[in-house]
């Protein structure tokens, strides 16, 4: 069977959770790409604290996720959770219009955060829970996509508003990003109502305790899983590195616009197939190319000279998340029981953000220092995560849990 009539046969909740995180994706890229930018050129804040927003922002998230997927297995359902998480977004993001220091910014990112963190582990569960398992890999590979394909409208849009504002300028104006502001409220509030009249639930009969720090309950297969993927993320720091990187090589805002939306558009292409592969030769094998072409990439920003390079290297930054992004979270499916889903999922984030925050802020350090030490340089956060995705590659191959290739 092609992908295509693969994806016909996709369940009604994947194609309502895909569509919400479309538009979702469609509003939040047209602002948080150019929050780095934002902060650094509009406010002059420096590279070490885009690292603490950054890192503070994705370790709330992703800890938030542990107890909103334990929620959803405690009351027995995942769509109500998961429409609340978009609606604090939503509601979050009129504020960054009147933003005019970095507090206000880093509250207003919190709050954002604070949304993804409770609707993503519901959401990721109803996915899991909607679809048969030999269908898992298409099904959020679908979903990637949609995200992704999302994240390419979004920069269209503000690439359209920078060129007919301020065209070449190397640097963002104030009135550009608020104007960006206000446009992404529509896709922002369509996405929640998608949610809510579109999805429905699937029932969770089995309730649970609530969750503690103690992940042994998941298994010995999982365990080590998380810790692999810990490692890796140690040196996977915020992408608002890669975008001052871009910036520091003479990149101007409508150029970093195309490099993201070429990213974007990469990773929305190469997620869905991605996925059906992995269900047919295993997914354990196509993390393993991932980390490898991401320690390539690092590494290749570590040395970058000119603008091109950026361009290509962005491109297989792309096809890293497309291989990866959608194949790790079906792993997590396959190593739990079904009644463990939401929380197991939670547990994965949370350790993810746990590793967001160590991960931004060394990277700031490495790059501009602290206190009066001038750090190692623009190419030392880049040569770091280079050298710990290739160690998360070596112990990927060295793991070989029952059930997962």
């Amino acid at each position: 069977m092609s992908t295509f009539e693969r994806v016909r046969e996709i369940p009604r909740n994947i194609w309502a959770v895909s569509l919400t995180s479309f538009l979702t994706d469609i509003s939040s890229e047209m602002v948080v790409y150019l929050l780095p930018l934002f902060l650094v050129n509009v406010l002059g804040v420096r590279i070490g604290i885009v690292g603490l927003i950054e890192g503070v922002a994705e370790a709330t998230a992703s800890l938030l996720k542990l107890f909103s997927g334990w929620f959803s297995d405690r009351v027995g359902g995942r769509k109500w959770v998961a429409v609340t998480g978009y609606a604090i977004s939503a509601f979050s993001k009129p504020f960054y219009y009147f933003a005019g220091s970095a507090r206000i910014v880093a509250s207003v990112r919190w709050a954002d955060r604070v949304g993804k963190g409770i609707r993503t582990a519901p959401r990721d569960a109803l996915v899991a829970d909607s679809v048969a398992p030999e269908q898992r890999g298409i099904a959020f590979g679908f979903h990637r996509a949609a995200d992704t394909a999302g994240a390419v409208v979004g920069l269209l849009i503000a690439l359209l508003v920078v060129w007919f504002t301020q065209s070449g300028a190397l640097s963002l104006d104030k009135s550009t990003f608020q104007t960006l502001v206000l446009i992404s409220l529509i896709p922002a509030f369509m996405g929640v109502l998608a949610l809510v009249v579109m999805a429905r639930d699937v029932p969770v009969m089995e309730q649970r305790a609530a969750p503690k720090f103690r992940l042994k309950g998941l298994g010995r297969p999982f365990l080590t899983f998380l810790f692999i993927i810990a490692i890796f993320e140690l040196g996977n720091a915020s992408d608002a590195f890669l975008i001052l990187r871009a910036q520091e090589r003479g990149l101007s805002v409508a150029g970093i616009l195309v490099l993201i939306l070429v990213f974007n558009l990469v990773y929305a292409l190469v997620s869905t197939p991605a996925g059906s592969l992995s269900d047919r030769i295993g997914r354990r094998r196509l993390l393993i190319a991932g980390f490898l072409l991401y320690a390539g990439v690092y590494l290749g920003f570590a040395f970058v000279q000119e603008s091109w390079h950026v361009f290509l290297l962005y491109i297989f930054y792309g096809i890293y998340y497309g291989l990866t992004s959608g194949t790790a979270k079906a792993v997590v499916a396959d190593l739990v029981p079904d009644i463990l889903r939401g929380t197991a999922y939670g547990s994965y984030n949370a350790v993810l953000g746990i590793m967001d925050l160590p991960a931004s802020l060394l990277a700031g350090i490495l790059w501009q220092g602290v206190g009066s030490w001038q750090g190692f340089g623009p190419a030392a956060p880049f040569f770091f995560g280079g050298m710990l995705a290739l160690l998360a590659a070596i112990l990927m191959f060295l793991w070989r849990p029952t059930g997962v290739k």
